[in-house]
């Protein structure tokens, strides 16, 4: 087992990365809690919940199983978790277990987050994606108008990893994981782009994913730790996500997975980044990764009006003014206004070019 600390303003905790450890549960999490409630969904739920049930091996555990898929990050699962928790006898010393990836971390994280005033919270990620979305603190749910509008900066008690579960994963959340890989070592190491774009994700490696993954959340650790409440350098993890996200309300929450969402996006923040600042960010291989690896990618028939639209809802924005964060090269991000004509006729372009690739 591998242990990475992170530190937050009012906590510090840990990262257990390793094997079989949903085995060990009751080893790991401290014992004072007066109840455990966990929350799953139904796919994860019907392959580990059991196994967690009995890793844990104590009293007054309770356990909720949610709708699969983004649709459940919303106001009435919300309010039902929190009817399910009183109505469980949850008290301030209880622990929410968030049993799944990154949808119910948010949600899970976020109703931990207001249960009377905040109550500690452990994430357990079953799915490659989660490595990013565990780490930080920030938990949320959607609302129809944009992803993650409604949420809070509420840190987990600590995250355990158990990478045996990531046997079991689809193509397309294995494709989802990736993307937020990528983004990292985009962002902060090009020593580890080389590695991910000859990465085949039809022949994974199994015995390298967990060095993937702990580079990627070491990554994420390191700037949350410099910047725990995204008024700086944390802005720049959002790399791909201004029209990933806006990619997500428009099509419909679920019909692209957030990963696929945020893999286009960085195709077109690359685009963009070459423009403006003359770089090469191998694109053409970015684009070609994608493309052997089954990504969806963007046509032309998008509304790219309706797009930019979902865009200037982006929680980073400023008086209504796109923020994108960009690189100057691989492991340099910045953050630049984009006036919206501008904006707007670089997506048309990059949408273009997508259909004729």
């Amino acid at each position: 087992m591998l242990t990475i600390q992170v530190k937050s303003s009012k906590n510090e905790y840990p990262i257990h990365i390793g094997k079989a450890l949903l085995k060990h549960l009751d080893e790991l999490i401290p014992s004072h809690y007066t109840s455990v409630f966990i929350v799953a969904d139904q796919t994860v739920a019907s392959l580990y919940l059991n196994q967690v049930i009995s890793g844990i091996n104590r009293k007054n555990v309770h356990t909720t199983v949610i709708a699969s898929g983004e649709t459940s990050k919303s106001i009435h699962t919300f309010y039902n978790l929190h009817t399910e928790a009183i109505k469980a006898g949850l008290d301030r010393k209880s622990l929410i277990i968030a049993l799944g990836g990154g949808m119910v971390g948010d949600l899970a994280g976020f109703v931990a987050s207001t249960f009377m005033r905040g109550i500690d919270f452990v994430q357990l990620p079953t799915t490659i994606l989660a490595h990013d979305s565990s780490v930080g603190g920030k938990v949320a749910i959607n609302h129809e108008a944009g992803k993650n509008l409604i949420g809070n900066f509420h840190s987990p008690a600590m995250v355990i990893y158990d990478v045996a579960t990531l046997q079991s994963l689809p193509e397309k959340e294995i494709r989802s994981g990736f993307a937020e890989l990528m983004k990292e070592a985009m962002i902060a190491n090009n020593g580890f782009y080389d590695q991910l774009l000859s990465t085949k994700l039809h022949k994974l490696d199994y015995s390298f994913l967990t060095d993937f993954l702990t580079e990627g959340m070491r990554i994420k650790a390191k700037i949350v730790e410099q910047d725990e409440k995204e008024n700086g350098a944390r802005k720049f993890l959002n790399f791909g996500h201004t029209l990933g996200h806006a990619l997500e309300a428009e099509l419909g929450y679920g019909k692209m997975t957030h990963g696929e969402a945020v893999a286009n996006g960085m195709l077109f923040a690359a685009t963009v980044s070459e423009r403006l600042y003359g770089c090469d960010l191998r694109f053409k291989e970015l684009l070609g990764w994608m493309r052997q690896n089954d990504y969806p990618i963007l046509h032309e028939n998008m509304d790219c009006d309706s797009l930019l639209l979902r865009m200037k809802t982006d929680k980073k924005n400023i008086s209504g003014h796109v923020q994108m964060v960009l690189l100057k090269k691989i492991g340099c991000p910045v953050t630049r206004e984009l006036e919206d004509h501008i904006l707007l006729a670089y997506l048309k372009e990059f949408l273009g070019e997508m259909s004729q690739r």
